[in-house]
């Protein structure tokens, strides 16, 4: 009885490699690369420009992202609502005090929710971080495959993010 049920729970995981393309609906991100790192306890997301404001006595945030790795061609504002503010070690081993978020990821057929914390990672190959809190109960992990989920082609992720702002002359590095 106990592999029965231990069965069902692994049908309803999404099996990922290393690295996958991943959604985020709520932000309006039709395509984000994720690196899997299950090291890192907790998720993060690139942005920058992060604004925080009060909307009916809560906390949020408003922030800028480039979901594409190796450009700054797509730009989407993005606004959210602060869960927590967490001290989070970066890549680096240095302490840093984060904004959380919690947003909706789709990868593969499956949607669950996220907690993300904000950080600036132009610097980094990857735009987002999914660490182990938002992987278990929902991935099965092969560390020596790569994106089990499918591929995007150039075409495919400038047609996805027609709808987003192309980065502003006075804006460009």
């Amino acid at each position: 009885m106990l592999q029965k049920h231990s069965l069902l729970e692994k049908s309803q995981k999404v099996l990922i490699g290393w690295q996958e393309w991943c959604a985020l609906p709520k932000l309006q991100i039709p395509a984000i690369k994720a690196k899997i790192d299950t090291g890192a306890k907790t998720s993060a997301l690139h942005a920058f420009e992060i604004r925080p404001f009060h909307r009916h006595g809560e906390l949020f945030v408003h922030f800028l992202l480039h979901p594409l790795q190796r450009t700054l061609k797509y730009e989407t504002p993005c606004t959210a609502l602060v869960v927590d503010q967490r001290t989070v070690m970066n890549s680096g081993g240095h302490k840093e005090l984060r904004y959380i978020i919690n947003t909706t990821l789709t990868m593969g057929q499956l949607t669950w929710d996220v907690e993300m914390s904000l950080t600036n990672r132009d610097t980094l190959t990857f735009r987002m971080l999914l660490g182990r809190d938002a992987l278990k109960e929902h991935a099965i992990i092969e560390p020596g495959k790569t994106l089990c989920q499918g591929k995007l082609t150039l075409k495919r992720l400038h047609l996805l993010y027609a709808h987003s702002h192309p980065l502003h002359k006075s804006r460009k590095a």
